[in-house]
């Protein structure tokens, strides 16, 4: 496993995942997180990593004290010409290694869309959580929503594929280790514009197992959603969103 997520997001993982980017869709998705958190205007929240600012932006616009974290200069830049100000900043750098000065900042750090598992080793994972709590001020609130293990297995799908407004046909054929957990996406992709092959790699957990990460690094899950939907999480659900808090 290389370290693909170096130079993955890109101008063409934009178009790749063009048809989930949909503002209504963000701002539905802030609209659950702010009813999730709970926290008055002006709460200090964290999204690591940030993309190109989807939610952070309209958090943000909801009187939030937001920071966003990226390793993707061209995600960030995105972010950044979406607007910038008091309430609102972007910083470069690797989730395993938070900066110093933000221990104990942040009322909540939000962790969204399967942006985990990324790393070789799965103890970056770890570490990566252990820096979350280390930026949590205590009683602040871990919301982490990616991929469920069980459900994407359950309901398994090898290959799709679907065409962008350019034109552009995506087809994902996937693959899973069950040793490693990793789920192995290859895409392929035709277009008026662009056209190749190129492979990504994300390490599928349990809900059990996230847990269990938690509780590793201080923090104790509270809820467990079928993904932004106000359900139990099942046994099928294909996402998960988690709410854990620091002890």
């Amino acid at each position: 496993m290389t370290d693909w997520w170096t130079s993955y997001f890109d101008e063409q993982y934009l178009l790749e995942y063009e048809p989930i980017f949909k503002l209504q869709q963000d701002r539905a998705e802030v609209a659950r997180l702010i009813a999730l958190l709970e926290l008055p205007v002006g709460a200090r929240v964290l999204d690591v990593p940030c993309g190109q600012g989807r939610h952070a932006h309209l958090l943000a616009e909801a009187g939030y004290n937001v920071d966003g974290l990226d390793y993707s200069t061209h995600l960030l830049e995105r972010a950044r010409a979406r607007g910038t100000g008091r309430t609102l900043r972007y910083t470069r750098g690797d989730m395993r290694r938070l900066p110093a000065r933000w221990t104990g900042r942040f009322d909540a750090v939000l962790n969204l869309y399967t942006s985990f598992g990324f790393f070789t080793d799965p103890r970056d994972d770890a570490r990566v959580m252990a820096e979350v709590a280390r930026v949590l001020a205590p009683g602040g609130l871990l919301v982490w929503e990616g991929g469920s293990r069980d459900g994407v297995m359950a309901r398994f799908l090898s290959r799709d594929w679907w065409t962008t407004d350019n034109g552009t046909v995506v087809a994902h054929d996937r693959s899973f280790d069950v040793l490693s957990g990793v789920l192995t996406i290859r895409s392929t992709f035709r277009g008026p514009k662009s056209s190749g092959e190129r492979e990504h790699r994300i390490r599928l957990y349990t809900a059990t197992r996230i847990a269990e990460l938690c509780a590793e690094a201080g923090l104790v899950v509270e809820q467990a959603f079928d993904g932004f939907s106000e359900r139990p999480l099942r046994r099928n659900s294909g996402e998960m969103l988690l709410v854990a808090r620091k002890d």
